[in-house]
């Protein structure tokens, strides 16, 4: 993927952090070299951040999926799982890393493991951040794709989680 296949005024997926819109892209001086920059606002957050466009950075930067992509993957929120049975602290930092991936199958894998019915034990103060972490990244492109707003797409991804239960 090429810087020119982002543009200004698009939502893009940066793994890191998430959707955000891309507010500028330009050349800028930094050592003597000319490098483009694109500056990627997160309004939840109330930040932005400018990512040099160089290979490595290219390959943590995605465009949104397909709306196709968006109903297989609340397809797949509605087939039962099982948590793997290992100690929180070792499957805390595998959804870590699956939320920081940037690829969506492995967002809607957390938000289908860590999702509690009304009938299931609370969720631990770091369950609750880390599912609530996933749970709205994938609100967040879920309802752009799908043209929702995030109460609507939350209702659609709390539909298909019931089927799972």
């Amino acid at each position: 993927m090429t810087e020119f296949s982002f543009r200004e005024g698009e939502y893009v997926v940066y793994c890191s952090r998430g959707v955000g819109l891309v507010s500028s892209i330009d050349v800028q001086n930094i050592g003597g070299t000319d490098v483009k920059i694109m500056s990627i606002s997160f309004p939840k957050d109330k930040m932005v951040v400018k990512v040099p466009l160089t290979q490595s950075n290219l390959k943590k930067l995605r465009k949104l999926c397909s709306k196709k992509e968006a109903q297989e993957i609340l397809e797949s929120l509605k087939v039962p799982l099982k948590v793997k049975k290992i100690m929180w602290s070792r499957r805390a930092q595998e959804y870590e890393l699956k939320i920081n991936s940037g690829d969506l199958n492995s967002l809607a894998e957390v938000v289908r493991e860590l999702h509690r019915t009304a009938t299931q034990p609370e969720h631990s103060y770091s369950e609750r951040q880390i599912y609530q972490e996933a749970l709205g990244r994938l609100l967040r492109e879920y309802a752009l794709v799908a043209e929702l707003n995030e109460t609507q797409a939350l209702e659609d991804v709390e539909k298909a989680l019931a089927c799972a239960a």
